[in-house]
């Protein structure tokens, strides 16, 4: 499976940027879908998933700010990222998640996008 990542920019703190991620020709209606970034000279970190029936769970540094969703419809899932902060700045990658679980590390993801960048300035 083959994610698109979309959506990311330059953007001034306290900004918005929405995120988009789609699986063109594939049904992800059954997977769990999560985002994570991972800025330079850091670990990749968990931001946001969202499962199969639209549970969500967020990471505590972005909850209130960002909200994740999905379009099984149209094989999207986004991310509207609102407030943002110079410290919201790195590559943010989508991901699926076969067995349906929401896990908040990378390793149990099953497929992942190519990265968009987010660059938020003071």
């Amino acid at each position: 499976v083959q994610l698109q990542a979309s959506g990311g920019g330059l953007v001034q703190a306290g900004g918005c940027l929405r995120l988009s991620c789609a699986a063109p020709g594939r049904t992800f209606s059954s997977y769990a879908m999560g985002w994570f970034r991972q800025a330079p000279g850091k670990e990749r970190e968990f931001v946001a998933a969202i499962s199969s029936g639209g549970s969500t769970y967020y990471a505590k540094s972005v909850k209130g700010r960002f909200t994740i969703s999905r379009d099984n419809a149209k094989n999207t899932v986004s991310l509207q990222m609102n407030s943002l902060k110079p410290e919201d700045t790195a590559v943010y990658y989508c991901a699926a998640e076969t067995t349906g679980t929401l896990p908040t590390t990378p390793g149990p993801y099953d497929y992942w996008g190519q990265g968009t960048q987010v660059t938020v300035s003071s």
